[in-house]
């Protein structure tokens, strides 16, 4: 079956939607906690967030054009302070819900039932529930012209996680966190571990790292 690009563009919206997102397969379910000048929090479930670089550590999130209200945009941008907040397998419903529409008076932390905590002063929230957490400082941002979303590069400032999920050689192993993934919108998955393995070099074949 070959779909070619002239078949995308004539796809229905919400049909090409679901295509292009679940095509690329797994991303990672996180909860992007934030707040406002005001100290008004915002929590939202989002499955755009990638790694770019370990020196400095960085992290990079893309969220949708801002014709309609973001929150989240709008308080990252007003503070520069956020966190990512893995989702467990008992609160994916309440994590998939905080992308209702719900309006700027309203806290998602509240309407979902899930507890926001603030860690070693971090200027922004996190989620209580979850078991590892991400506080980042905004570094950089970039309207992309090509369709209009919005780039934003993070620094990572502290990392709150189990010290048993901490390897030796610094693996975070969020496989066994039980952490959920995302495939397309609305898909929520667990990620199992099949294998480690060696770094690979030339003429040498990779070994499983136990």
């Amino acid at each position: 079956m070959i779909i070619d690009h002239d078949s995308i563009g004539q796809m229905a919206d919400r049909y090409r939607a679901n295509f292009i997102n679940s095509v690329l397969g797994a991303k990672p379910a996180l909860l992007v906690g934030s707040q406002n000048t005001d100290g008004k929090t915002n929590l939202a479930i989002m499955s755009s967030a990638f790694h770019l670089g370990a020196n400095p550590s960085l992290l990079g999130l893309i969220i949708r054009p801002s014709e309609s209200p973001r929150h989240t945009l709008d308080n990252i941008l007003a503070t520069g302070y956020y966190t990512f907040n893995h989702v467990n397998p008992q609160h994916i419903d309440a994590a998939h819900q905080t992308s209702a529409r719900y309006t700027e008076q309203q806290c998602e932390f509240e309407q979902v039932c899930l507890s926001q905590e603030y860690i070693n002063n971090f200027p922004a929230p996190f989620v209580k529930q979850s078991t590892i957490g991400i506080g980042l400082k905004l570094v950089e941002h970039h309207l992309l012209n090509v369709n209009k979303t919005h780039l934003l590069i993070g620094e990572v400032l502290l990392v709150d996680l189990p010290s048993n999920l901490l390897g030796q050689d610094g693996y975070v192993d969020v496989a066994a966190n039980k952490s959920i993934a995302v495939t397309g919108l609305d898909n929520y998955t667990r990620l199992q571990s099949i294998k480690r393995l060696s770094y690979a070099k030339v003429n040498q074949w990779p070994t499983e790292i136990s």
